[in-house]
């Protein structure tokens, strides 16, 4: 068996929006992460060089049927080359079951129409957050900052609508857990996601106003018991525990 036919046999493809999609997103171990990374302040990792994450050279582009002028931003996903609006390069948010990742980078293409906000940075400059301005728009954002996905910005902020005012994370770290916003992981078919989603979106709003004995009462009271899964449950309940509200501002974002 030659390495084309191994490729279409353990690869399936699919295409979608212009998007070569070749791999689901990993799933975060996350009674694993509560026990090892949770107690000691969590920092983001520098990603290290691996075949997944680098761009295919010509012969895996021919391998893989990848059409010449895409590039790959991870976890099986290609893309056009080339970034949105000014941009030389495109960023890419990916969103897992249980944590969420940035691939590439996010300089600020600065202030324009639609995307008048104000970028929070950490100590080494880099584009952490971005607040809302009157008048913005998702896409004019993700310009701004070279995300070539815009809607898993409102997706990663657990919401359906920005609202000026909003500090939207732009960055997500890899090492910390992120709770999905339109229903947990394992849920079975029939879920009732609207309680589930206004619990999330109780949570983000008290995790922003930094309110950790509220974020306590709503996910005892109407979270906790929406996760199929104790254990995704339990990731929750470990931050509140510690009082963690980096992390849970992460979680909920």
């Amino acid at each position: 068996m030659n390495r084309a036919q191994k490729i279409t046999i353990a690869v399936s493809t699919m295409v979608v929006a212009g998007l070569v999609v070749l791999a689901a997103p990993p799933v975060l171990d996350a009674a694993g992460w509560a026990a090892a990374r949770l107690a000691p302040a969590a920092a983001e990792p520098t990603a290290s060089p691996s075949a997944a994450t680098e761009s295919p050279g010509e012969d895996d582009a021919a391998l893989t049927g990848l059409p010449e002028g895409y590039v790959d931003v991870g976890n099986g996903t290609f893309i056009p080359a080339g970034g949105p609006g000014d941009c030389e390069e495109a960023a890419w948010i990916h969103i897992g079951e249980m944590n969420a990742w940035l691939h590439g980078d996010i300089p600020d293409q600065g202030v324009r129409e639609f995307a008048a906000g104000e970028a929070g940075l950490d100590d080494e400059g880099r584009v952490m957050t971005y607040t809302v301005a009157p008048g913005d728009a998702l896409y004019a954002i993700s310009d701004r900052f070279c995300i070539a996905n815009p809607h898993s910005i409102d997706t990663l902020n657990h919401t359906r609508m920005i609202q000026p005012g909003d500090v939207l994370l732009l960055r997500p770290n890899k090492s910390l857990p992120w709770i999905p916003y339109y229903s947990p992981p394992d849920a079975p078919a029939g879920y009732q996601q609207i309680p589930y989603q206004n619990a999330v979106e109780a949570m983000s709003a008290a995790a922003q106003a930094g309110d950790v004995d509220a974020m306590r009462r709503i996910f005892e009271d109407d979270l906790a018991a929406l996760f199929p899964n104790p254990d995704h449950a339990n990731v929750v309940a470990r931050a509140l525990e510690l009082e963690r509200l980096d992390v849970l501002r992460h979680m909920f974002a």
